[in-house]
């Protein structure tokens, strides 16, 4: 897979499809890979006639991680953020989304259509505040605009995404198979040979535990977007 320097790091990425074609950029979630995006889905798209990009965010895949900024202490923000103290995060919401208008530029497109799952979902949000005039049309998927009114995770929800996954391939496996389980709920199916297929590939591909934790602190700290949203 090609590789982009973008907003002063390097993004690991695929395309699928006509590059004449609209684009449309797809932006992963939390501590998850371009990978994530299945290749037939992406393929349908492309043969549906849009020029489809995937990407590894910062700190996750093949893209730069950000090790100097060391391992957070999530016990310690959380505190903070409880009693609504101030903490700075190695990074932020915001600066992922200039990562993905770096894509853009390094790919030489003006506008696309801009989707987003999760975490990817509020990138996507702070993609079309900040860079309206790139966005073609904006999907947000199962996000948060960061308002903090809204519901938050269950705490056995919580309490998984805080647990640092196995160093071992089985276990981080299955690790990874009770955490979609949880989060899918019973209303709906879950293919899991699919998700076990998936989490060995990532795991052979790139194993970044701090990454994920990092990213998790940018999703913390996060803004709330709902006013700007608006307009």
């Amino acid at each position: 897979m090609p590789k982009a320097s973008a907003n002063h790091i390097s993004i690991e990425y695929e395309t699928f499809g006509n590059p004449s074609s609209p684009p449309i950029l797809l932006i992963i979630g939390l501590g998850a890979q371009l990978i994530y995006w299945d290749e037939a889905f992406c393929r349908q798209i492309a043969e549906a006639g849009l020029y489809v990009i995937r990407y590894d965010n910062r700190d996750s895949g093949l893209s730069t991680k950000f090790d100097e900024a060391g391992v957070p202490d999530m016990a310690d923000i959380i505190g903070k953020l409880m009693n609504r103290q101030k903490v700075a995060p190695p990074y932020t919401i915001e600066d992922m989304a200039a990562d993905a208008v770096g894509l853009l530029d390094a790919l030489k497109i003006d506008k696309a259509h801009i989707c987003g799952m999760s975490m990817g979902g509020m990138i996507a949000q702070a993609l079309a505040i900040r860079y309206p005039e790139r966005v073609l049309s904006l999907i947000s998927i199962y996000s948060t605009t960061g308002n903090p009114r809204l519901p938050q995770p269950k705490p056995e929800i919580m309490g998984l995404l805080l647990t640092p996954p196995p160093k071992e391939r089985q276990p981080f496996i299955e690790f990874n198979v009770n955490l979609f389980k949880t989060i899918t709920g019973p209303r709906f199916g879950m293919d899991e040979q699919w998700v076990r297929q998936i989490m060995g590939r990532a795991y052979d591909r790139s194993l970044c535990p701090h990454g994920e934790a990092r990213q998790l602190v940018a999703i913390l700290t996060q803004p709330n977007r709902q006013p700007a949203l608006k307009g």
